[in-house]
């Protein structure tokens, strides 16, 4: 893969597509906050993360709904499609649902096929395990088929793969079951409970968790080499505040969901 025919006179970008775990959180959210937000932290200024993840979106909706056609009316040649998907494909809406072996992956290869077709990197990225652990501290595949079926088309396709989710069940086995209450979204003392947050929330990460999976892959695409190493910076940095996580205001949230859609025309 080489790293210089993006246009001139722009930064290469990194797309993101995915749901609520990639999405960047608006503050009425605050712990919660997606990895993608806490992306930019282990980049440099070469590179520009541009956070397309929807929440609650499966494959499906996600292209169905034309936010898949926004991207790729977006990319330039030599920019990035990130694919973080596999946590809500399993929801039995008939607007969510797929199958893990047969309309699962044929969303993806749309997108695999549409970022080849526009000259650029596509990069499928395997989704983190919810917390749910037993009491002998056994982490639970509740995602099922969907992390097996990415890595089935990843080889198929010849697309790089990051596997967060191998990583998060070693993570979750390691860390246990009082432990991984640090990662995911519950609060801790003193904290808020905003009207739009479930305490005690096993899906979705808070802040500490979101810059884990984003430490974890922005240091899996150097090591892959899909990305050169000069654009990474900060991967052994351990201490983060909020505001370097970028909490969108609700209008600015609104207004970037709503913007960021184009009539689908590859369905």
């Amino acid at each position: 893969m080489t790293y210089t025919d993006a246009h001139a006179g722009h930064r290469t970008r990194i797309f993101l597509s995915g749901g609520s775990g990639t999405v960047t959180r608006p503050v009425s959210h605050l712990p919660m906050a997606g990895w993608g937000q806490a992306l930019d932290l282990f980049l440099t200024d070469e590179v520009e993360v541009v956070n397309c993840s929807r929440g609650r979106a499966s494959t499906k909706s996600f292209r169905e709904r034309g936010r898949l056609q926004w991207i790729l009316d977006s990319m330039a040649p030599g920019d990035y499609l990130v694919m973080a998907f596999g946590q809500i494909d399993w929801k039995p809406d008939p607007g969510l649902h797929t199958e893990p072996f047969e309309d699962f992956i044929e969303h993806l290869r749309a997108y695999v096929t549409g970022a080849r077709e526009r000259q650029g990197h596509p990069i499928l990225m395997m989704p983190f395990e919810r917390r749910r652990i037993d009491r002998h501290g056994n982490v639970s595949r509740f995602l099922g088929d969907y992390p097996v079926a990415m890595r089935q088309l990843a080889q198929e396709e010849f697309v790089p793969l990051i596997d967060v989710y191998g990583q998060s069940l070693q993570w979750w086995e390691e860390l246990g079951p009082e432990e991984t209450k640090h990662v995911f979204t519950y609060l801790r003392p003193g904290e808020p409970l905003m009207p739009v947050v479930q305490d005690a929330d096993n899906v979705h990460l808070r802040a500490d968790g979101a810059v884990e999976v984003a430490r974890f892959v922005a240091r899996a695409m150097v090591a892959q080499q899909l990305i050169p190493a000069h654009w990474v910076k900060d991967l052994d940095r351990r201490t983060v505040s909020y505001d370097e996580l970028g909490w969108l205001d609700d209008a600015t949230f609104q207004h970037r969901t709503k913007s960021r859609v184009a009539p689908a025309r590859d369905l």
